[in-house]
């Protein structure tokens, strides 16, 4: 397949999981924020180099595109890992660490738990299991997918179940999940067997990507408390289906700027060599105000070239072949209008709509004149110039590493 086909596709700008095919059988399977950037993402400079030698095989190998839209992060997370379980398309074949991996755990109890479990740690486990959905690489991202299905819908993790007598449950000492509403009142003894079996019926299809029918699930339910006078009961499934049709993710939109609390993600890159010779680049990041040192990648140019343009754009390119990588609010290069457009014409050709500012410096190389879009870049000079500093201070940096062969150090892409 070739990025013009690609465009042909009209891919949608939202979330959804894609599949690239050879032929009828499915070869590798993504989620994405947004399945337009995302799959053009993989055309973007060279394969090999940008995306490893294995996606670069895979994408030889593709011939067809196929996708499923989703209306959010979350859903996108848990059908693409459904479907690699039922696919297990050879590109997504796990490395040999798996059993480091994450797996949510739904226990075959009276008031079953729902649990995190790596999968090293699964043989080990002592109770009974009805089902297991996974893996998951990143825990992080499976637990703030946790966070957010388990305000939907609380369950039971670690509290005991209060002690049935005599038909009813009596009223005990309250979780601390409880309190935060996290929990049904399974410790307490304020929900029974049954209506907590139906929250565990409609968790096990939401996690199987089934939203559909687990709102259809509560529609009947709300239906049912309604004509029974229990408005209570029904006002509380009314908001669950408001929830799942506005599930707010944005904790899981890595790839996607962060304007809510201040959290502006600036880029900035840098190009550093000795007259075309050992060319190396650096992104820094800076963070609400701060430098993200943990976040900061090297890149070394294998062409050398006394080109400032030409190696700006290579690393760029490689960068947009990292989707993982959170998006930026705004990007930092260091020259004048060539930069600033060698930048722009970049993005834009690749579908990314980042906005791009340039730091002139003067001849003792001091920021003389900030380029680029001043609604973004008023406000946020001082951050502009730090993080252009701290590019140009880590290029410099990483040119004497490899100049004295010490470069092979961590967060080198």
């Amino acid at each position: 397949m070739t990025s013009q086909e690609i465009k042909k596709l009209n891919l949608p700008d939202g979330p959804g999981v894609y599949f690239f095919k050879q032929g009828r059988e499915i070869v590798y399977i993504g989620k994405a924020t947004s399945l337009r950037d995302r799959v053009r993402s993989y055309f973007i400079g060279d394969i090999g180099e940008v995306r490893g030698p294995k996606i670069g095989a895979m994408l030889e190998q593709a011939n067809k595109l196929g996708w499923k839209t989703a209306d959010s992060v979350l859903e996108a997370l848990l059908l693409e890992t459904e479907l690699i379980k039922k696919y297990q398309p050879k590109y997504n074949s796990r490395e040999k660490d798996d059993k480091s991996y994450w797996h949510v755990v739904i226990t075959k109890e009276d008031f079953p738990r729902v649990l995190m479990l790596r999968a090293k740690d699964l043989p080990a486990i002592s109770y009974q299991i009805s089902v297991i959905h996974g893996p998951f690489p990143n825990s992080k991202e499976l637990k703030e997918a946790l966070k957010l299905i388990r305000k939907i819908f609380p369950y039971r993790d670690k509290c005991l179940p209060r002690a049935e007598s005599r038909g009813e449950y009596k009223i005990g000492k309250l979780c601390f999940n409880r309190q935060l509403g996290l929990c049904p009142g399974v410790c307490t003894g304020e929900i029974s067997k049954t209506d907590y079996a139906k929250i565990v019926r409609n968790l096990k299809l939401f996690f199987q990507g089934k939203k559909g029918a687990v709102v259809k699930n509560l529609k009947q339910e709300m239906k049912r408390l309604a004509k029974a006078r229990e408005f209570e009961r029904a006002a509380k499934i009314r908001n669950q289906i408001f929830a799942l049709n506005h599930i707010r993710d944005v904790a899981l939109i890595g790839k996607q700027p962060n304007y809510d609390r201040g959290e502006f993600r600036i880029e900035a890159y840098d190009i550093a060599h000795t007259g075309g010779k050992e060319v190396v680049g650096v992104m820094t990041v800076v963070v609400a105000g701060e430098p993200a040192k943990s976040e900061y990648r090297k890149f070394k140019i294998k062409e050398g070239r006394n080109d400032d343009v030409a190696n700006l754009r290579e690393i760029i390119s490689r960068r947009l072949g990292h989707p993982e990588w959170p998006a930026p609010g705004l990007v930092v290069v260091d020259g004048g209008r060539a930069q600033l457009r060698a930048a722009t014409n970049l993005l834009a050709e690749a579908g990314v709509i980042w906005p791009v500012t340039a730091v002139v410096k003067d001849e003792r190389h001091r920021a003389r004149q900030i380029l680029g879009d001043r609604a973004l870049i008023t406000g946020r000079e001082d951050e502009v110039i730090l993080a252009n500093a701290e590019a140009h201070r880590f290029g410099l940096k990483w040119h004497r590493e490899c100049r004295s062969h010490l470069g092979r150090g961590r967060n080198l892409v």
